[in-house]
């Protein structure tokens, strides 16, 4: 017995002393990769700062494994990071062989289909990363890029991205909502019971547009009742890369 709890002092001890070891490894080399690393995480630095994490728990798991060794592979991972940022801020070319191009996914208040596709990227994905840039109303985007690390840029439309009177706090500010209505075909009937309306008054309402429920990928409506349908397709959109 006596044996046994010596032995389970002597793993816990272990494991601490590669714990209070390990740490301080990490932040050194995660100072000495940069604030890329940390910040933007595009795919190849993704994968690096998971590597790192696989390396380090199996260090802290595994008492058998050599600490030494754990040791090197974590400094030989961050200097492989160094190498390929800078060979990437060098060579354009070799930057995007290891990471996305920004992809348009809203032009003039208009999903991008095909992009979204590209991308796999579903309307609810969009949606809630508008959300969180403030926009509550598609027509008022110009312009949205999905960026290589993932993240949504939006470009207001007109006055919407201008500093107003509104802006200041002069006047009250009148907030655009607009909800979900048809996604893909597919009617959300809370929804129309939200704005106290039924399908007769949609059915109107799209056949005054000229368009068939089915064939609407993406279609919202406003307190008002006013209906904006986003076009399937949009004819050149602005070029954006690297």
């Amino acid at each position: 017995m006596y044996a046994m709890w010596m032995e389970t002092i002597q793993d816990f001890l272990q494991i601490a002393g590669r714990i209070v070891t390990i740490y301080p490894l990490m932040l050194i080399v995660g100072l000495f990769m940069g604030k890329r690393s940390l910040g933007e995480l595009p795919v190849f630095d993704f994968l690096v700062i998971l590597s790192l994490g696989s390396v380090v728990g199996a260090d802290i798991a595994e008492p058998n494994i050599s600490h030494f060794h754990i040791g090197i592979a974590i400094v030989l991972i961050g200097l492989l990071q160094r190498i390929v940022s800078i060979l990437a801020i060098k060579s354009r070319k070799f930057g995007k062989l290891i990471s996305f191009e920004p992809t348009i996914v809203i032009h003039q208040g208009n999903l991008l289909v095909n992009n979204l596709k590209n991308v796999r990227y579903s309307i609810d994905n969009i949606l809630q990363m508008l959300r969180e840039k403030d926009v509550f109303h598609l027509p008022d985007v110009d312009l949205a890029i999905l960026e290589a690390n993932g993240k949504l840029t939006v470009y207001k439309s007109g006055p919407k991205s201008a500093p107003t009177l509104e802006d200041l706090g002069i006047v009250k500010r009148q907030i655009d909502l607009s909800y979900p209505l048809i996604v893909e075909g597919t009617l959300y009937d809370t929804t129309l019971s939200y704005i106290k309306k039924d399908t007769c008054w949609l059915e109107s309402q799209l056949q005054a547009k000229g368009v068939c429920q089915d064939d609407i990928f993406y279609a919202s409506v406003d307190d008002n009742g006013i209906i904006y349908i986003s076009e399937k397709t949009i004819l050149n959109p602005p070029p954006i890369r690297h």
